[in-house]
């Protein structure tokens, strides 16, 4: 069987059907060779009967004919400022709602909301979280801090010169990001389904309609635990299976993230470190607090419920499953080995752009 047309136009299947149907061939046959030689989507069967009907009746045209309708006279000041007034009444009213209270069609209250009026019905973006004015005042008194802490670092009164950067990026000149290292734990599974979105494709008009089946994640999975500043990954931490965090474990992961600054980093410990993670119980319980004292290490404050203020929620892992997505895994082995690779073939500036991305958040 022959492999169908991949390009074609509605005008060359039409006269394709009325050559056809003038020889005699019955519409069912029609039909069939149209699949077979511009594929399934090129035209229905009850398309091409509908043809045939009408190049049987005398049609000779192949284009579209011009719709008749009554005029738009529905579509007046009147009208719109009715229309305009329904809405801000009700922003999740629906076309039909308005249509059948004022009276009017609906191809006409269409096109007085999106051409006329401008509107457009979006859905409510999703927060993790709803802030109490408690948490936005924290907010707001936690990044004048940390805005603070660069005037002092950089010696001056005011931010004058922290400015956009060539890539886009906040940049300054202090010593917080030259100090600061992130970190911050997340699952990641044997097998990640690719997105729907990641999934997109070109599709040519007479290209076949392509379909995605829904895929689980793995129920197996580990837990990374990432720290990182504006140079790279410092450590990786895999958790063991049948462990949990706690604080205890934690504090277990900062000996290790304290021996990798020492072998990565040198003399980033005599300098002072500044720790920046979220107000997960196992970093803000008092095992860790005494750790971090015991170390000399600073705390970079965190608003609580604030992922968006958090490096590695916005920058890192965002990208690092979007990477294993469609990806399957035999062993753990096999996806901590993919997790390394990763990091290792990241460009430097991508980490810089994510710890100074901070003071434009």
């Amino acid at each position: 069987m022959a492999t169908p047309m991949k390009e074609w136009s509605k005008l060359e299947v039409r006269a394709v059907v009325r050559f056809l149907f003038s020889k005699g061939t019955k519409p069912s046959e029609i039909h069939k060779q149209i699949a077979e030689t511009y594929g399934e989507g090129a035209m229905s069967r009850s398309r091409v009967y509908q043809w045939c009907t009408w190049f049987g009746e005398g049609r000779t045209s192949l284009g579209d004919e011009p719709k008749s309708g009554r005029p738009k006279t529905s579509t007046n000041e009147e009208n719109t400022t009715r229309v305009d007034e329904l809405i801000r009444c009700d922003r999740r009213m629906k076309i039909r709602g308005i249509a059948l209270k004022l009276e009017i069609p609906k191809s006409t209250v269409h096109e007085i909301v999106h051409d006329t009026l401008g509107y457009w019905k979006v859905s409510a973006r999703w927060v993790p979280k709803m802030l109490t004015e408690d948490h936005k005042l924290q907010r707001v008194e936690i990044s004048q801090r940390l805005l603070q802490r660069c005037q002092q670092d950089n010696g001056d009164e005011d931010t004058t010169h922290i400015g956009v950067g060539p890539s886009g990026d906040f940049q300054a000149n202090n010593n917080l990001f030259d100090n600061l290292i992130t970190g911050d734990e997340t699952w990641v599974h044997l097998n990640t389904p690719e997105t729907k979105r990641d999934s997109m494709t070109w599709k040519h008009p007479s290209s076949p309609v392509t379909k995605k089946f829904k895929v689980q994640r793995s129920a197996a999975k580990v837990m990374a635990t990432v720290f990182w500043d504006a140079k790279g990954v410092i450590l990786l931490d895999i958790l063991p299976q049948g462990q949990c965090i706690n604080a205890a474990r934690y504090c277990s992961t900062l000996d290790r993230l304290k021996e990798a600054i020492r072998r990565k980093r040198p003399g980033l410990l005599r300098r002072g470190v500044v720790l920046q993670h979220d107000n997960a119980t196992p970093h803000s319980a008092n095992l860790t607090q005494q750790w971090l004292q015991r170390n000399g290490w600073e705390i970079l404050p965190h608003p609580a419920h604030s992922p968006d203020l958090a490096p590695s929620d916005f920058h890192l892992f965002g990208p690092l499953k979007r990477h294993l997505g469609g990806m399957a895994f035999e062993t753990e082995d096999d996806l901590i080995s993919e997790l390394r690779n990763w990091f290792d073939n990241l460009d430097v500036d991508f980490f810089r752009v994510g710890i100074h991305s901070l003071l434009s958040r």
